[in-house]
């Protein structure tokens, strides 16, 4: 007889907690892998290896990051490593966000977030609104091949997919507008 009356409140806490639930906003929006909120990526082409989810955050080794280079050729690529650890990360995040606003349509911004946890840097990109994808490198090894050391770097990209410039540190905004106007002159 006592385990019915125990029943009946968890019953009504369940039938609660569905209601409570169904009339969440968080529902309705889709959800990335990892159980965050999707956000749309801005992104100025479209490639096969290349994230719709701007915070999906999907890991990357060497050799998978050489052939979405390569299915970006044609396209101007701007990639930035960086942390959410990193405190001159932080100090350059709003500016790659206007930037993107501003040329995301004509350069594919691209993030290499390493030596990160996954969701540290899902609040830093909704933190600083940015909506172009990042691509996750948990022990660096992206990085470490592009011949990096450090975050943040911002390295630029043609459309032939040659590099044609590299900033080390976090890159001022008229650096940065510098650049982005070269690569689609």
């Amino acid at each position: 007889m006592r385990s019915m009356r125990l029943r009946r409140p968890v019953l009504v806490l369940s039938a609660l907690a569905l209601v409570t639930v169904g009339c969440s906003d968080e529902t309705t929006t889709p959800v990335a892998s990892g159980g965050s909120p999707a956000v749309a990526a801005g992104n100025a082409t479209e490639a096969p290896l290349l994230p719709t989810d701007a915070v999906a955050l999907p890991e990357f080794d060497p050799a998978r990051f050489e052939a979405l280079m390569g299915q970006l050729e044609g396209t101007p690529v701007l990639v930035n490593v960086w942390g959410s650890w990193c405190a001159p990360c932080r100090e350059e995040a709003p500016d790659l966000a206007a930037a993107h606003a501003e040329y995301g349509d004509r350069v594919q911004f691209l993030g290499l977030d390493v030596l990160d946890a996954r969701e540290s840097a899902r609040r830093f990109m909704r933190e600083f609104g940015w909506t172009y994808p990042s691509l996750f490198d948990p022990p660096g090894v992206v990085r470490d091949g592009l011949g990096v050391l450090g975050q943040p770097v911002t390295l630029f990209y043609g459309a032939d997919g040659e590099l044609v410039d590299r900033w080390v540190g976090p890159i001022p905004p008229d650096e940065l507008e510098a650049r982005l106007e070269s690569l689609v002159a």
